[in-house]
């Protein structure tokens, strides 16, 4: 199952999706569009439960968040223990990643990347937050990580990240060397989804 940042369009992974069917893999996209006002993450997380149990996805089910959906991993796992459906695994696309107590967008930015820049976002119309967004305490999960974690970085991902998911020895998969070409985390659709595919094989 895709999730795709909160600050970008369903359809910035809409592309990976099909690359992923293509490849054989049963690949559902989460559309995400009413978490515009708050509490944000909550909506989301809420948001995402559902579109998983529209889609329905073979178990166990295997998460993979973009951007700043990934801090948002580890309770949308919990509403899945919560409803029967074990996680299969857990992938993070040029995203930042869950910590410890209740931080918020903002200071996970400034923990983990060093500044207060943005993750970088799939070309496409962002969608516009206001500053609360960044600054609400997001929620947290005790006893995770519950599955295998893998981190892919792009080729215009934050290196950060990826340093990160390998001191906590997560498997990494670093395309940062490759030609952004200008799709899901800078690279073609199709590459992405080999991309992970190749990081799921891993876990």
């Amino acid at each position: 199952m895709l999730l795709h940042s909160p600050l970008e369009e369903p359809d910035a992974l809409r592309g990976v999706r099909d690359a992923l069917r293509g490849l054989g893999a049963h690949a559902d996209l989460a559309e995400i569009t009413d978490d515009d006002g708050p509490p944000y993450a909550a909506r989301y997380i809420a948001r995402a439960a559902l579109e998983i149990r529209r889609h329905a996805p073979p178990a166990p089910v295997v998460l993979a968040a973009h951007g700043e959906a990934g801090p948002l991993l580890p309770q949308i796992g919990a509403a899945q223990r919560a409803a029967h459906r074990p996680v299969g695994g857990y992938l993070f696309v040029d995203a930042l990643l869950p910590q410890p107590g209740s931080r918020t967008r903002a200071e996970l930015r400034t923990t983990q990347l060093g500044t207060e820049a943005p993750v970088p976002q799939a070309p496409g119309p962002a969608r516009e937050r206001p500053a609360a967004f960044a600054t609400e305490p997001l929620p947290m999960v005790a006893d995770w990580p519950d599955a295998p974690c893998g981190y892919l970085l792009t080729a215009d991902g934050p290196a950060a990240g990826a340093r990160l998911a390998e001191l906590r020895g997560w498997p990494v998969l670093d395309r940062s060397g490759a030609e952004p070409q200008g799709a899901a985390g800078g690279a073609e659709p199709e590459a992405v989804a080999a991309d992970l595919l190749e990081l799921l094989r891993t876990l």
